[in-house]
């Protein structure tokens, strides 16, 4: 359906995860794939937490992250059921093996072969690195909790 006057507000805001384990996957999310947590809400079974790109060079305050939380694009959302961090392995299923589902979150960088090089020293595992397969121009990392993530230039790559 193109372009209408009913759906000119609409914005896709986030997607969630379910992880097992927040302080570890907010690490990651936060110090590895450089998200800013700007928004957490804690209930009795569950706490929720909001992460984002700050594109305001650091400028932007708390306050100013939380209130802007439902009005901006590209938001991620992790979801914690209390109890599941002290389970052996993660509750949850990526949806990329069987039964399939859910495939992954993708990212944007300036610059993919920097990006991959300093998930490499960061540690991070990758389930596609940048020579793998047919398509030289992304990879895929995995969370800790096994959900994938696309690394993928900022630009169309040349062919």
């Amino acid at each position: 359906m193109p372009y209408s006057e009913e759906t000119a507000t609409y914005k896709f805001n986030h997607t969630m995860l379910r992880v097992k384990d927040p302080n570890v996957s907010l690490q990651f999310y936060t110090e590895i794939i450089g998200m800013d947590l700007i928004e957490k809400l804690e209930f009795k079974d569950f706490t929720l937490y909001f992460l984002a790109f700050d594109h305001t060079g650091g400028k932007a305050t708390d306050s100013e992250k939380k209130a802007g939380r439902r009005m901006r694009e590209g938001i991620l959302e992790l979801t914690h059921n209390h109890g599941t961090e002290s389970l052996d392995t993660t509750p949850y299923h990526s949806g990329n093996s069987e039964p399939r589902g859910f495939g992954h979150i993708a990212i944007t960088v300036g610059n993919v072969e920097e990006a991959c090089a300093r998930f490499e020293r960061l540690g991070v595992t990758f389930k596609k690195r940048l020579t793998d397969g047919t398509m030289k121009f992304i990879a895929f990392i995995l969370d800790p909790d096994g959900y994938w993530i696309e690394v993928l230039q900022d630009s169309t790559p040349e062919k």
